[in-house]
């Protein structure tokens, strides 16, 4: 196995990412072992490798968006076989018995474990993944056009679902990155018209060619009342921009794992049952019914592709905000 591994975490520009090379091991009963084909870069593994999301494990290899083929099965596993390609997500894994998980929303099971946060991750030539929490990828996608759906996709389509919105309404992205890009097709495809606030002059011009019926600044009022909003930038303001131009019965959703900080607003903003709703993670059904929608739509990913050992450089960038869209990790040669 070689692998990027964090060992403590520290700005991006100290390049905290190392090599290490491990010997591989059979999965343990219940999981595979993947060749990995591809991973996609996320923000979250910024903000972890850099500490503003404490760590839970160290050290760590990061990565949380990956595409493989099962190359070993564990003990007990019936379900996939050697060769099956499969994606990981965020959620690597949950109790199954707790209230939560017995409910449905074994995305706030107390004992969820998170890929490339609890447990190793896709920064990496091969990685392990419990058999349960993977995915059955459709031929329609390319190994590097899946990876950015593992996670911007799977959160943004939870989102549109936190943030009650109906088709046909009009809906506003705060922020237009990876997951807003792939976020607005899903939208547009029920019929939403949608509305885009975001500060970048090239995300303006993404977003118009999305189907974005406007695009402005966070402090520009959309010309309507929107029915919900969805921020991604993890800023604070922006959510109460967002919520400045919802519709009374609106629900601003915050796809955010990490915020600045909420400032003070005024109450006014709030009242006649405006609603914030925090975004955390996802369900194995909302990854498997976007999956499923990503390829019927099907939604296109915008991606750049680095080696596995240019992986500091593309957080370094993704830092600075060069990165177009989504990037994509794949094994060195």
């Amino acid at each position: 196995m070689r692998a990027q591994q964090l060992d403590q975490p520290a700005p991006i520009g100290e390049r905290p990412l190392h090599v290490i090379e491990r010997a591989e091991t059979a999965p343990p009963p219940g999981e595979l072992r993947l060749d990995v084909a591809a991973c996609g870069v996320c923000r979250t593994d910024l903000q972890l490798i850099e500490g503003d999301l404490a760590a839970r494990h160290l050290p760590i290899v990061p990565g949380h968006q990956i595409v493989g083929r099962v190359a070993a099965v564990g003990a007990g596993v019936e379900e996939w076989s050697i060769g099956d390609r499969v994606g990981v997500a965020w959620l690597g894994g949950a109790c199954g018995a707790c209230d939560f998980c017995r409910r449905g929303h074994e995305n706030l099971c107390p004992d969820a474990e998170f890929t490339g946060w609890d447990r190793d991750g896709g920064y990496a030539n091969t990685a392990t993944a419990r058999a349960d929490f993977v995915f059955a990828l459709p031929g329609g996608f390319d190994d590097t056009d899946a990876a950015p759906l593992l996670c911007g996709g799977v959160i943004g389509y939870r989102s549109l679902k936190v943030s009650g919105i109906a088709p046909g309404g009009h809906l506003g992205l705060y922020g237009f990155g990876a997951s807003a890009l792939l976020t607005i097709q899903v939208a547009t495809h029920w019929g939403c018209e949608v509305f885009v606030a975001t500060r970048s002059a090239d995300e303006r011009r993404r977003a118009t060619a999305l189907g974005a019926s406007w695009v402005g600044d966070y402090a520009d009022p959309p010309p309507v009342p929107l029915d919900a909003a969805i921020t991604f930038a993890p800023v604070g303001s922006v959510v109460v921009a967002a919520l400045r131009a919802i519709r009374p019965g609106g629900t601003v959703a915050i796809n955010a794992i990490h915020l600045d900080r909420m400032p003070e607003f005024n109450y006014d903003l709030l009242w006649r049952e405006r609603g914030l709703r925090s975004v955390a993670n996802f369900t194995r059904a909302d990854a498997t019914e976007f999956i499923e929608l990503a390829a019927t739509i099907p939604i296109r990913t915008e991606y750049e592709v680095h080696a596995l050992g240019e992986a500091n450089d593309v957080l370094g960038r993704l830092a600075a905000g060069a990165v177009g869209g989504a990037a994509v990790l794949v094994p060195d040669s």
